[in-house]
């Protein structure tokens, strides 16, 4: 099967790397002058992993995108609008299944990833999230992990599970796509939450932001019209291994360089996110103090350690 991959950074080139291993055709696409695909050009390697020769490398993303059937797309989602927009001048998507393999909340819409996608390209539009656990430097040295597809139609989850499931990755049914994606989104910002307690030395707390974290998620998704029981799925709470406790996790590092004042520059989504969450929390009037807190610290409001000190400083209340 001919798929085309849709970005090419860490988790985008590892798709690219999975799908040609499992036995698909695969172009892997990045804009005109991408340090990522460059470096891939190059040496047909990069941090992580190589490349093999069958896998198309290409800045031409008309050819990437009329030429298949499946588009998995793997960019910043605060980006994912402005590129449709963009592309759709030139490419026909009609007939595709777009795959969004990326975890975010639009920061100034408060829309789900789905509802951007529908919006630009049409209601008809198939499309499906992948999202779960999993770092490429572990699916790299061969460590298996769980994730979830979901789409709002049962038929494209089904033959998306089927074409890519493999002894690396296994592949769970999703059932709620409001829960799945919010709940995707959420974990990175509980991820920086989990970086300021590494910083201040609070490891401890994480159990007691695990438990309150899925708690205040459950609380919004529900209040949205999903499904509260999602955020113990592996789209939030069976991400948090990966988000809140690895070194691997760019949004727990950037939650610790908060507090040390060391430089972190990769890519945090949780950061943004963590802006459109408090919005659609008070537009469906649910209160989100871990999520708000993490907005705070992020955005230099409050320092971190006042900012963490003050969920211990909340009215006392029942814990269920």
């Amino acid at each position: 099967m001919n798929i085309s991959v849709l970005g090419c950074g860490r988790w985008g080139s590892f798709i690219a790397w999975y799908l040609n291993k499992i036995g698909h055709d695969v172009n892997l696409w990045g804009r005109a002058g991408s340090y990522h695909l460059k470096e891939i050009m190059s040496s047909r390697k990069n941090a992580f992993l190589e490349f093999d020769e069958k896998i198309n490398l290409t800045y031409d993303l008309r050819q990437a995108v009329d030429s298949v059937k499946i588009l998995v797309i793997s960019i910043n989602s605060q980006s994912l609008r402005n590129f449709l927009i963009e592309a759709k001048k030139i490419c026909n998507f009609s007939d595709k299944i777009i795959v969004l393999c990326m975890k975010g909340i639009e920061e100034d819409t408060g829309k789900r990833l789905t509802e951007v996608v529908h919006e630009c390209l049409g209601e008809k539009q198939k499309v499906a999230v992948w999202v779960g656990p999993g770092h490429v430097q572990d699916f790299a040295k061969g460590i298996p992990n769980c994730m979830v597809m979901d789409s709002y139609e049962n038929e494209v989850k089904h033959y998306l599970i089927e074409k890519f499931s493999s002894p690396l990755i296994r592949f769970y049914y999703g059932a709620d796509i409001i829960g799945t994606e919010i709940g995707a989104a959420a974990k990175n910002v509980m991820g920086i939450a989990a970086g300021v307690l590494d910083g201040m030395n609070y490891e401890s707390l994480k159990g007691a932001l695990m438990s309150r974290g899925t708690s205040e998620i459950a609380r919004l998704i529900k209040s949205l019209g999903g499904n509260a029981f999602s955020s113990y799925g592996l789209a939030h709470l069976g991400d948090y291994q990966a988000t809140l406790f690895s070194e691997h996790s760019n949004n727990r590092k950037y939650g610790e360089s908060l507090v040390t004042g060391e430089p972190c520059t990769k890519l945090a989504e949780g950061v943004r996110t963590s802006h459109a969450l408090i919005k659609l929390g008070e537009k469906v009037g649910v209160e989100l103090p871990i999520c708000r807190v993490v907005y705070e610290a992020v955005n230099g409001i409050t320092a971190p350690k006042e900012a963490i000190t003050g969920l211990f400083l909340r009215k006392l209340k029942s814990e269920f």
